[in-house]
């Protein structure tokens, strides 16, 4: 995962300069901090891929801005540990680290842990996000990305437009009122007309106007379904 950025937090400038020279040459960018209340500022200012996070530093220690980290970013963090240090793999790992490297360490291993994290990080979430993706023949919705794909091109839908359209197509066969469309997507304070589905289903309609196997469907008197039967459309 090159030209990932990595937040390199270290009290020791030599070996930081050390660790950035060596990630520079495997295509990374970099920044270095040296103490514990500049590794959160400058977390949160610079939106890093990776840290990797010295044991020991003035002001707060690597195991306490791990946990502070982890309160709100699942970014990957490798703490570095001097040898002969006193450290808790279990503990380390279980306030959020993903790895540990002892220093002393050879510049290739280093490369290589990052590497490996990184990989591990960008599958994990790219199964996290195919997991709220929906895909039926030739249209895919996701909503972790809020993108909707549709014979192979991106299609741009109003946010209301595509809540509508991954929830039925979350249910695909089941059959819903309007009213509990409204309940489900415009929410229990909504107090527009129920025909405000009608609309949105017209529209979405227009915009998937080839000759698919799949449809939203109109059950008469009852509500709307999606359906990946064609017949009786609309």
């Amino acid at each position: 995962m090159n030209n990932s950025r990595i937040l390199i937090v270290d009290d020791d400038k030599n070996i930081a300069e050390l660790i950035a020279l060596y990630l520079h040459k495997a295509g990374y960018d970099t920044r270095q901090v040296h103490s514990g209340d500049a590794a959160v500022t400058e977390f949160a200012a610079y939106a890093p891929h990776l840290m990797l996070l010295d044991l020991m530093l003035p002001e707060i220690g690597g195991f306490d801005i791990c946990k502070k980290i982890r309160k709100t970013s699942s970014v990957p963090i490798i703490m570095l540990t001097a040898k002969g240090e006193v450290f808790d793999k279990v503990l380390g790992l279980s306030l959020g680290a993903d790895d540990y490297i002892v220093k002393p360490f050879d510049g290739k291993e280093l490369v290589a842990r990052v590497g490996a994290v990184l990989r591990r990080y960008s599958r994990a979430n790219a199964a996290e996000d195919d997991a709220q993706a929906i895909h039926i023949s030739n249209l895919s919705i996701n909503h972790a990305t809020y993108t909707v794909t549709y014979h192979g091109q991106v299609l741009e839908l109003p946010p209301k437009e595509f809540e509508l359209l991954y929830f039925l197509l979350s249910h695909p066969g089941r059959v819903f009122t309007r009213d509990q469309l409204l309940d489900n997507i415009w929410g229990y304070e909504f107090f527009g007309d129920s025909r405000t589905v009608d609309v949105h289903v017209k529209r979405i309609r227009e915009k998937l106007d080839r000759n698919d196997t799949w449809s939203i469907k109109t059950v008469w008197g009852v509500g709307y379904k999606f359906d990946e039967d064609k017949e009786g459309y609309p």
